[in-house]
Protein backbone atom coordinates (compact mmCIF):
# COMPACT_ATOMS: atom_id res chain seq x y z
CA UNK A 1 0.00 0.00 0.00
CA UNK A 2 1.57 3.41 -0.98
CA UNK A 3 0.44 7.04 0.35
CA UNK A 4 0.61 10.18 -1.43
CA UNK A 5 -0.18 13.58 -0.47
CA UNK A 6 -3.81 15.40 -2.01
CA UNK A 7 -4.87 19.08 -1.57
CA UNK A 8 -7.75 20.21 -2.61
CA UNK A 9 -6.69 23.53 -3.72
CA UNK A 10 -8.12 27.23 -2.55
CA UNK A 11 -9.78 28.04 -5.65
CA UNK A 12 -11.82 24.13 -5.45
CA UNK A 13 -12.87 25.23 -1.73
CA UNK A 14 -13.93 28.50 -2.80
CA UNK A 15 -16.39 26.80 -4.98
CA UNK A 16 -17.82 24.21 -3.03
CA UNK A 17 -16.03 21.61 -4.59
CA UNK A 18 -14.98 19.67 -1.53
CA UNK A 19 -17.68 17.04 -1.58
CA UNK A 20 -17.45 16.17 -5.15
CA UNK A 21 -13.71 15.16 -4.93
CA UNK A 22 -13.83 13.33 -1.86
CA UNK A 23 -16.90 11.68 -3.66
CA UNK A 24 -14.35 11.03 -6.63
CA UNK A 25 -11.22 10.42 -4.43
CA UNK A 26 -13.62 7.22 -2.74
CA UNK A 27 -15.36 5.83 -5.79
CA UNK A 28 -11.73 5.34 -7.47
CA UNK A 29 -10.73 3.30 -4.20
CA UNK A 30 -8.71 5.51 -2.28
CA UNK A 31 -8.75 5.49 1.60
CA UNK A 32 -8.18 8.79 3.13
CA UNK A 33 -5.71 8.39 5.87
CA UNK A 34 -5.61 11.72 7.39
CA UNK A 35 -7.55 14.95 6.73
CA UNK A 36 -8.28 18.52 7.89
CA UNK A 37 -9.14 21.95 6.59
CA UNK A 38 -6.48 24.57 6.57
CA UNK A 39 -5.70 28.09 5.80
CA UNK A 40 -1.80 28.04 5.25
CA UNK A 41 0.45 30.95 6.11
CA UNK A 42 2.35 32.76 3.96
CA UNK A 43 5.88 31.03 5.57
CA UNK A 44 4.27 27.61 5.56
CA UNK A 45 3.23 27.63 2.10
CA UNK A 46 6.96 29.15 1.30
CA UNK A 47 7.97 25.98 3.01
CA UNK A 48 6.06 23.72 1.21
CA UNK A 49 6.74 24.82 -2.30
CA UNK A 50 10.31 25.59 -1.57
CA UNK A 51 11.95 23.19 -3.50
CA UNK A 52 10.39 25.94 -6.77
CA UNK A 53 11.88 29.11 -5.05
CA UNK A 54 13.69 29.85 -7.62
CA UNK A 55 10.90 29.57 -10.29
CA UNK A 56 9.39 32.66 -11.51
CA UNK A 57 5.79 31.89 -10.79
CA UNK A 58 6.95 31.15 -6.84
CA UNK A 59 5.66 34.00 -5.49
CA UNK A 60 2.50 33.92 -7.33
CA UNK A 61 1.86 29.91 -6.08
CA UNK A 62 2.19 31.41 -2.43
CA UNK A 63 -0.13 34.15 -2.37
CA UNK A 64 -2.41 31.63 -4.38
CA UNK A 65 -1.98 28.81 -1.81
CA UNK A 66 -2.59 31.20 0.79
CA UNK A 67 -5.38 32.81 -0.75
CA UNK A 68 -8.22 30.82 1.47
CA UNK A 69 -8.48 27.26 3.38
CA UNK A 70 -7.44 24.13 1.64
CA UNK A 71 -8.42 20.75 2.43
CA UNK A 72 -4.76 18.45 2.84
CA UNK A 73 -5.14 14.46 2.74
CA UNK A 74 -3.31 11.16 2.92
CA UNK A 75 -4.90 9.22 0.64
CA UNK A 76 -3.80 5.23 0.33
CA UNK A 77 -4.32 3.16 -2.68
CA UNK A 78 -1.65 0.13 -4.69
CA UNK A 79 0.62 3.08 -6.59
CA UNK A 80 -1.22 5.56 -4.93
CA UNK A 81 0.98 8.38 -6.41
CA UNK A 82 0.49 7.59 -9.94
CA UNK A 83 -2.47 6.39 -9.27
CA UNK A 84 -4.11 10.08 -7.75
CA UNK A 85 -1.99 11.33 -10.47
CA UNK A 86 -4.10 9.77 -13.34
CA UNK A 87 -7.43 11.00 -11.58
CA UNK A 88 -6.25 14.44 -11.11
CA UNK A 89 -5.16 15.01 -15.26
CA UNK A 90 -2.47 17.08 -16.43
CA UNK A 91 -1.52 20.36 -14.25
CA UNK A 92 -3.05 22.72 -17.11
CA UNK A 93 -6.88 21.95 -17.27
CA UNK A 94 -6.79 22.71 -20.65
CA UNK A 95 -4.46 19.60 -21.87
CA UNK A 96 -5.89 17.42 -18.94
CA UNK A 97 -7.78 14.16 -19.73
CA UNK A 98 -11.94 14.50 -20.33
CA UNK A 99 -13.14 12.78 -17.03
CA UNK A 100 -9.80 13.97 -14.96
CA UNK A 101 -10.24 16.26 -12.05
CA UNK A 102 -8.32 19.30 -13.90
CA UNK A 103 -10.59 18.80 -17.09
CA UNK A 104 -13.79 18.48 -14.88
CA UNK A 105 -13.17 21.34 -12.51
CA UNK A 106 -9.92 23.68 -13.17
CA UNK A 107 -9.75 26.56 -14.82
CA UNK A 108 -6.40 27.85 -15.37
CA UNK A 109 -2.88 26.37 -14.95
CA UNK A 110 -2.61 27.73 -11.57
CA UNK A 111 -6.27 27.47 -10.36
CA UNK A 112 -6.13 23.64 -11.17
CA UNK A 113 -8.21 22.53 -8.22
CA UNK A 114 -5.60 19.77 -7.05
CA UNK A 115 -2.29 18.76 -5.87
CA UNK A 116 -0.67 15.34 -5.47
CA UNK A 117 3.05 14.37 -4.85
CA UNK A 118 4.83 13.11 -8.07
CA UNK A 119 6.98 10.56 -6.46
CA UNK A 120 7.87 8.28 -2.90
CA UNK A 121 10.31 10.96 -2.06
CA UNK A 122 8.05 13.56 -2.44
CA UNK A 123 5.37 11.97 -0.74
CA UNK A 124 7.27 11.26 2.17
CA UNK A 125 8.19 15.22 2.86
CA UNK A 126 4.73 16.34 1.86
CA UNK A 127 2.99 14.02 4.32
CA UNK A 128 4.96 14.72 6.95
CA UNK A 129 4.64 18.55 6.14
CA UNK A 130 1.08 18.58 7.22
CA UNK A 131 0.42 15.38 9.35
CA UNK A 132 2.13 14.10 12.36
CA UNK A 133 2.29 10.27 13.11
CA UNK A 134 -0.65 10.86 15.52
CA UNK A 135 -3.04 11.68 13.14
CA UNK A 136 -2.74 8.74 10.42
CA UNK A 137 -5.03 6.55 11.04
CA UNK A 138 -3.83 3.36 9.55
Amino acid sequence: MERTLAIIKPDAVGRNLIGKILERIESEGFRIAAMKLIKLGKAQAEGFYAVHRERPFFGELTDFMTGGPCVVMILEAENAISKWRDVMGATDPAKAAPGTLRNEFGATLQNNCTHGSDAPETAAFETAYFFSALEVVS
